[in-house]
């Protein structure tokens, strides 16, 4: 049977151009109803369509893997298997800590040499990187003094390694002033795995006030395998 121009009608203003777009689909160049798809490099294939004066986008995953522009809003939330977050702790203590070497507390101010003691390490529950440590002092005598800053593990041999090291290396340190360590300033990847035990240890180049507060915050980047 014959299509009548009724007919062609219809199926000229139902049908959905799809075209791919070297660069982004935007909502005044494309009519509405209509389908785009984009691909840049090192992305996922995005799909657009413009609807109701709007351009709408998803993104189609090739290996499972999915990604938002935006901020991702949930009733609820659960992981089945492994998820990465960032956790901080607490390290302040109040000493003079001269040019010996301290671990750095984890529970309540127990700076000591040695990290053979529950305050002062912290078991490993799942796989942390150390991101960012942040320090600040309070009044201080020697503002030319080295800081430097070691991750260490204690393991089922009970041995204290050393697994990575970084120095804050200034002539100008300022009394309550903050400064930082990052991951990529340590000698080493500051890693620890589940079931280590793991130590800070403060060690100064010159011996850079008496006895003071000092603010300790670290952060941790948890590998939470569940």
């Amino acid at each position: 049977m014959a299509l009548t121009e009724r007919d062609i009608r219809r199926l000229e203003n139902t049908k959905q151009n799809s075209i791919e777009f070297q660069g982004k689909p935007s909502i005044h160049g494309m009519v509405d109803g209509q389908v785009a798809i984009e691909k840049k490099s090192n992305s996922q294939l995005a799909l657009y369509r413009k609807k109701y004066g709007k351009l709408w986008k998803m993104y189609m995953s090739s290996d499972g893997n999915q990604y938002v522009d935006g901020t991702l809003r949930t009733n609820t939330l659960e992981y089945t298997h492994k998820f990465i977050d960032y956790r901080f702790f607490l390290h302040n203590f109040n000493r003079d800590i001269g040019t010996a070497e301290f671990f750095l507390p984890w529970v309540g101010p127990t700076e000591d040499t040695d990290m053979d003691d529950a305050r002062r390490s912290f078991l490993v529950p799942f796989n942390m990187t150390l991101n960012t440590i942040l320090i600040r002092p309070e009044t201080l005598s020697d503002t030319t003094a080295d800081i430097r800053i070691k991750v260490k593990k204690e393991d089922n041999d009970l041995t204290v390694d050393t697994v990575a090291t970084a120095t804050y290396e200034t002539d100008d340190l300022a009394s309550n002033t903050y400064f930082k360590l990052n991951e990529s300033d340590f000698d080493n990847a500051p890693t620890v795995e589940a079931g280590d035990k793991v130590g800070l240890t403060i060690l100064s180049g010159a011996d850079p006030s008496g006895t003071i507060d000092w603010y300790i915050t670290s952060v941790w980047k948890v590998e939470v395998t569940i």
